[in-house]
Parts: structure tokens; C-alpha cells; sequence
């Protein structure tokens, strides 16, 4: 951020042992408040996707909320006339009634109104309440710089629950210590925000916590912030100025599931239709021990193998996302799940590097899975919109307001907002299909329900074993004790052990 640091100490998380597994965040809810409690309460960092945590809260409440874990999250609050709000709004008991539409929420926007920052900061609260309920393992919440207008309110949130590490990758964060800095002490903060055609620093989001909130807010502690990054140079770049640096590092290679980092140099495709990645998109992990922050390796780490490679090479461990995506604790819909492990029981599996269906223009891993965007039959007969807009990019009117434009919106849309025809190209709407992978698809007025579109990491090996030692299926517990050798995973109602 622009503004100095912080003169004054800011209370942080005391030092603990670092967890050898962190497991990786995965979006939209696929690593949910479950999981990651399952991994937490083993000893290692359990961690919850930070991605439109105000649409799953407004679903779940409009799916009826049955067990109650969102209301009793919500009485938590420690301002209840909020989370008395939100119920109110969005809450029906008895569900939606079959083929109804879910409420509309706001969209993100640089300008966000009172209503749209009061449901960020409640679901980013109840994902990470309900992660850490009834146990002292580590949490963490990971985001990604791509939506960084929601970032303010979404820590915040999560800071209110006590969340212990902050991860965010998809970008550069330079921005995020000071910010949770600032944060902490319940401090107006003020975000910088990429606007095409606009000068850097001339945009921002604004989070005034006790404007919103009150100001009888409780004490706060600064979580633990991993920058996740794809090659040393970032890593070094981010560790060389006090006021940009993070606690570590995750890196992350190619071969990780969700957004990937471009190939370096210039985009060669192989028959495809992948991004080749060569030798310089490989980070020199000597020159990141070097800089003497704790780091974690991610990508094609899910096994045994992996994690002692991994600490042999300085590495603190490793994060993983597959085996946990794949496992029965994930918010993954179940039929999708049972279609992958028929499929890696038969040897069928793909997952392939798509370089255009993320409107980020980052590469994204899809699992080609029949029935789902993958298929470019479903993909063609998706009416294209964007009605969620996590992912819009804001620019500049000739006007000199701010706009809002995705490459995944209707193409002369996107051209009459100043984007061109070819980024819209191959695009996929990211937004309602990962919502669609949890159960919390979108269904239209005139009855178009949203399908899925599946990420997983490239490496299947880690998930063959699994799948061949717990051929029904395997918990996260299951994927721990296999990662670990059976040695630093306690279970539930056992005293927490971090390697």
C-alpha cells in the first residue's frame, strides 16, 4: 500500500511449529469449513477458500441452513445486529422450493455498499468459526489477488473468527501485510486496485470497521501471511522491502490445480492445446531458502516422497490440494466426486491446462469430465453472462468512471466496454461453475441450471495410491496419515500434534 507502515506493534499470532502439510485452499467452498477442521484438528494447517465466502453464506442460508452450523456460526458474531440482519434477508427454513432461483447478492464493485461488506465480512467469519469450533489447530484462509476488491472485508471477516494464516496467490500481494497490519487494529484500511487505462494508485477499496461495525469490537491478533508465488525472483522481491514482506512462502509449480502462473517467455501450446512450461518456470528453492523465510512446495507434492524431497531441499512441507479435494471431507458435490474416482479407478482421469477458460488469462487446470464445461457441447449451450462478477475487471470510461467488464461476459458486451473479441475466446464463467462444483449452482427463471467445472492438480499418482489402500474412498485423516507416515497425525479428541 502507498501509506508507511505502522509505527505502533501490532499484536501477531504467537510462534508455533510449523506445519508440515498445509492443505491447499481450494474454490469456490471445495476446501470448506470441514476439511479444513479435519486437518486442523490433526495437527497440520487446515485451510478454507476465501472465494465468494458472501455467496455461500447467502445459499446456504437460502438452502435452509438443515444442521444449523451457519445460524450457530452466525450467533458468534460479535456484532449480532449484522448477523441478525443477514439471517432476516437471506434465511428460509424450509429451503428453496425446486427449480427457484437463488437471491441475487452485490456484486463487487470499488464502491461497496453497506449490505455488500456486511456479508463478506459475516461468510469469511463463519467459514473460519466453524473451521477452528471446539479444537486449537492452525486455520488459515487463502484468496486470491484476482478478486482483491473483496479483500478488505473478506480478512476482516475472517480476522473476527480468529483465522491464523492468510495465504493468497493469483498475483503479485504486495499489498497484504500492511493491510492486515492496519486490519488488526480495526483501522480504516485502504486497498489499491488495478484499473485498466487508470494510474496506479489512483484506485481504491476502503474498509472502515468501526463506521460499519461499532466500536465495541474485540482485540484482534495479525495472522501469518504466505505469499504463494511460481518463481524465486517474486519470492525475492517481496522479501527485500520490510513493508511488502511476508511471513513465507508457498511455491507453487505448474502442476498445481486452480490458476497456474503463465509460462515465462513466449506461449507455445503443445498438440493439446496446453502451455508449455519449460526450465525457467522452474523456481530456484536454494535461492528461496536463501532469503531465510519458511516456504512450503505445492504442485505434484501429494505424496511421501514429495514432502521428504521437500524438507531435504529446506522446505518447512508441502501444501497439497488433490488428495483433499478428492476426499470425502470436501465441499465437492458427491457425484462429481464419484465420477473422478470411477475414472481414476479405470485409468481415464485427464486433467489438462486450459489457457483460455479463466477470464484472468491465468492458465486453469480442468478435469475433463463428461456433462461438465469441459465438454464443449455443455459449453456451447451455457447462455454466456456474468451475473456474479468475482472476476470482472475494472477500467476506465472515456468518461473517467469506473467500469466493470469479463472476458466470460456476452462478447459484444465485452466489446462495447473497450475489451476485444479475441479474450473472450475459449472463456468459461468460473464464477457460477465453481459454485455449481459445491451444490450452490444457480438455477434460472427459465430453468437453465449452471453445470460444473472441475480443478485438480495435474498429478494423479498421490491419488491412485489412495484410491488402490481405500478403494470407497479415503478421508482427509486417511490422506495425512499416508503423507506422513502415520507419525504426526493425531485424531479428533486427541491432543493436537504439528510435526
Amino acid at each position: 500500500m502507498s501509506a508507511p507502515a505502522l509505527e505502533r506493534s501490532v499484536p501477531r499470532q504467537p510462534p508455533r511449529s510449523q506445519p508440515v502439510v498445509i492443505q491447499g485452499g481450494m474454490g469456490v467452498a471445495v476446501s470448506s469449513w470441514r476439511l479444513a477442521s479435519s486437518v486442523a484438528r490433526a495437527g497440520q494447517l487446515g485451510v478454507v477458500s476465501g472465494t465468494a465466502l458472501d455467496l455461500v453464506l447467502a445459499r446456504r442460508l437460502q438452502d435452509g441452513d438443515v444442521d444449523g452450523s451457519v445460524r450457530r456460526a452466525l450467533a458468534a458474531f460479535p456484532v449480532p445486529v449484522v448477523a441478525e440482519r443477514a439471517v432476516a434477508r437471506y434465511h428460509r427454513p424450509e429451503g428453496r422450493a425446486p427449480g427457484r432461483p437463488y437471491t441475487p447478492i452485490p456484486r463487487l464493485a470499488l464502491r461497496q455498499t453497506r449490505l455488500a461488506q456486511e456479508l463478506t465480512i459475516l461468510g469469511n467469519f463463519v467459514e473460519v468459526w466453524l473451521a477452528k469450533e471446539g479444537h486449537e489447530g492452525l486455520v488459515g484462509i487463502n484468496y486470491l489477488e484476482k478478486v482483491q476488491m473483496a479483500t478488505p472485508a473478506a480478512a476482516y471477516g475472517a480476522m473476527l473468527a480468529g483465522v491464523d494464516h492468510v495465504l493468497m496467490g493469483a498475483g503479485i500481494p504486495r499489498d497484504i501485510p500492511h493491510l492486515l497490519d492496519g486490519l488488526a487494529g480495526h483501522e480504516t484500511v485502504r486497498l489499491p486496485i488495478e484499473v485498466a487505462g487508470a494510474a496506479a494508485g489512483d484506485h481504491v477499496v476502503e474498509l472502515d470497521p468501526r463506521a460499519l461495525l461499532g466500536e465495541d469490537l474485540p482485540a484482534l491478533t495479525r495472522p501469518t501471511f504466505l505469499a504463494i508465488v511460481s518463481a524465486h525472483v517474486l519470492a525475492e522481491y517481496l522479501a527485500r522491502d520490510p513493508h511488502i514482506r511476508p511471513d513465507g512462502f508457498v511455491v507453487e509449480g505448474h502442476l498445481a490445480g486452480g490458476h497456474n502462473a503463465p509460462p515465462r517467455g513466449r506461449l507455445t501450446l503443445d498438440d493439446l492445446g496446453q502451455p508449455v512450461f519449460g526450465p525457467r518456470d522452474q523456481a530456484d528453492l536454494a535461492k528461496v531458502a536463501a532469503i531465510g523465510l519458511p516456504f512450503w512446495l505445492a504442485g505434484s507434492v501429494g505424496t511421501p516422497g514429495a514432502v521428504d524431497a521437500a524438507r531435504a531441499a529446506g522446505a518447512a512441507g508441502v501444501q497439497v490440494g488433490t488428495l483433499f479435494a478428492l476426499s470425502t471431507d470436501s465441499g465437492l458435490e458427491p457425484g462429481l466426486r464419484t465420477d473422478m474416482l470411477d475414472r481414476l479407478r479405470a485409468g481415464t482421469l485427464e486433467v489438462r491446462t486450459d489457457p483460455l477458460a479463466s477470464p484472468t488469462g491465468f492458465p486453469f487446470k480442468v478435469a475433463q469430465l463428461p456433462g461438465t464445461l469441459s465438454e464443449t457441447s455443455v459449453s456451447a449451450a451455457r447462455p454466456r453472462l456474468c451475473d456474479l462478477g468475482y472476476l470482472r475487471t475494472p477500467y476506465l470510461r472515456p468518461s473517467g468512471e469506473v467500469g466493470y467488464r469479463c472476458a466470460a461476459e456476452p462478447v459484444h458486451t465485452h466489446v462495447r466496454k473497450g475489451g476485444s473479441v479475441e479474450d473472450t475466446v475459449g472463456r468459461a464463467c468460473l464464477c457460477n461453475a465453481l459454485s455449481a462444483n459445491v451444490g450452490l449452482g444457480q438455477t434460472r427463471a427459465d430453468g437453465y441450471a449452471e453445470e460444473a467445472l472441475v480443478t485438480l492438480g495435474a498429478d494423479l499418482d498421490g491419488a491412485r495410491h489412495l484410491l488402490g489402500t481405500h478403494p470407497e474412498g479415503w478421508t482427509a485423516l486417511d490422506a495425512l496419515d499416508w503423507l506422513l507416515g502415520g507419525v504426526s497425525v493425531t485424531r479428533p479428541g486427541t491432543a493436537t500434534a504439528i510435526s
